[in-house]
């Protein structure tokens, strides 16, 4: 059997506690953590979080104390045993961002003049492309290509699936890229989607290089630097982190991508750029269940 915990609370409350989870001290890793809206009349939501054991009183309190003052009710619940993330991803429909089209293999791709297809099968931990922040970034990748972004060296910095690599690779074909991500997982995970969608692997151009690294702490990052593309579909609190990193890795001009944040997060993301030399050139914001999404298009203060 699976274990789900759920608190509920007015949706400012949840927010606050899902920032909290971010700083990785206070949240136990061994916990898979989401937000669902439960009534949206009264903007009431829950955090819901699954565990392959019955939780213990130690798990019950990390949850609690991601609430400052009174924590709102804690239920338990046991689930029959399923891989929940892959059995919610199958039959997921499609989603369509620009030119890209990204589907499971439950669905065809699309026959389409200027139609971009990616598949990217359900698989724990990584998701389709159907979570407002991957789409968004997809739509501003487009939005950049159409403007006249130009990029030669990529980095994609929690890559996961490897989605957004694959998707600048179609948009710039001779450039080098790297595909990082601190979970050992997510490399196994970018060789097998490029394999199946036909993308290189590797270090040549035009090929993508998967790694496993924190942050910009790789050798093989520092080597591939500088970097005129960047993109970052991670959490509030790393993006805010690693904002030095990222200035120190890129060229006077460079473009960063930015994701993961949600738009009570924006300004202390925004800020944190600032202060490294970087502004806001677009935004977009996405709306799901979830929550209220950025994606935020960053340029060097030397750029055009």
């Amino acid at each position: 059997m699976t274990w789900k915990l759920t608190a509920t609370a007015p949706r400012p409350l949840i927010e606050a506690a899902l920032d909290a989870a971010e700083d990785e001290s206070r949240w136990p890793a061994e916990i898979a953590i989401a937000a669902a809206e439960v009534d949206e009349a009264a903007d009431i939501w829950a955090i819901e979080c699954w565990l392959e054991e019955q939780p213990s009183p130690r798990q019950k309190h990390a949850l609690a104390a991601l609430f400052d003052g009174d924590a709102p009710t804690i239920t338990t619940k046991r689930l029959p045993r399923t891989d929940w993330l892959v059995t919610s991803q199958q039959n997921t429909p499609p989603i369509r961002e620009g030119r890209f089209h990204v589907h499971t293999p439950d669905f065809p791709p699309l026959a389409e003049d200027g139609v971009t297809n990616f598949c990217i099968p359900a698989a724990q931990a990584f998701g389709t492309g159907q979570h407002a922040t991957t789409a968004g970034c997809l739509a501003m990748l487009d939005m950049m290509k159409r403007q006249g972004v130009v990029a030669r060296e990529v980095a994609d910095i929690g890559t996961g699936t490897g989605l957004l690599a694959f998707a600048a690779r179609s948009l710039w074909p001779r450039a080098h890229y790297t595909a990082s991500d601190i979970d050992p997982l997510c490399a196994e995970a970018v060789i097998s989607n490029g394999l199946l969608n036909n993308i290189p692997l590797g270090i040549k151009r035009g090929q993508i290089a998967p790694l496993v690294a924190e942050g910009m702490d790789d050798d093989a990052l520092a080597a591939r630097a500088p970097y005129d593309l960047l993109i970052a579909n991670i959490l509030a609190g790393p993006l805010i982190e690693l904002a030095p990193d990222f200035a120190a890795a890129t060229t006077p001009r460079a473009n960063i991508l930015l994701s993961g944040l949600l738009v009570s997060q924006e300004r202390a993301v925004r800020a944190a750029y600032r202060e490294v030399g970087f502004r806001l050139h677009r935004r977009l914001h996405r709306s799901v269940k979830s929550g209220d999404w950025s994606v935020l298009w960053l340029r060097a203060r030397y750029a055009g």
